[in-house]
């Protein structure tokens, strides 16, 4: 079952994982000193937060993966939609290691799809930050 995915921009990292663990009623299931994230079952989403620089709030939107053959699936439905599809690949974001695509919406909203194979200690290796 895939799981959807929310990464919003935050000025005050703390401030927001204290607003959002009440909102929620749990803590993080990941923080670091400029991240959080948590794995929510009710609802069904990964909800993510970052002290980043730039403009405040949705970052983007995603859907989890939770296999291969889920993303393979994904991929397919990007494909259809005829925007520009960027085939990320694997890659190291958000401390954790993921196999990912990208589409931008008719808004220009960013769109990622992905499927989490491992954990990192990096939030990224990329030479500019991901998301």
């Amino acid at each position: 079952m895939k799981r959807m995915h929310v990464m919003l921009k935050v000025n005050d990292l703390e401030e927001s994982v204290e607003f959002y663990s009440t909102l929620f009623g749990v803590a993080p299931t990941k923080q670091k000193d400029d991240y959080a994230k948590w794995m929510l079952d009710d609802p069904r989403v990964n909800f993510s937060i970052a002290q980043r620089e730039g403009d405040k709030g949705i970052e983007h939107l995603g859907i989890q993966a939770e296999n291969e053959k889920e993303l393979g699936e994904l991929r397919t439905k990007i494909d259809r939609t005829h925007g520009l599809a960027r085939n990320e690949g694997d890659t190291t974001c958000c401390y954790a290691n993921s196999d990912k695509s990208w589409i931008t919406d008719p808004q220009g909203v960013e769109w990622e799809a992905f499927y989490t194979f491992g954990e990192s200690e990096d939030y990224s290796t990329q030479e500019t930050a991901c998301c």
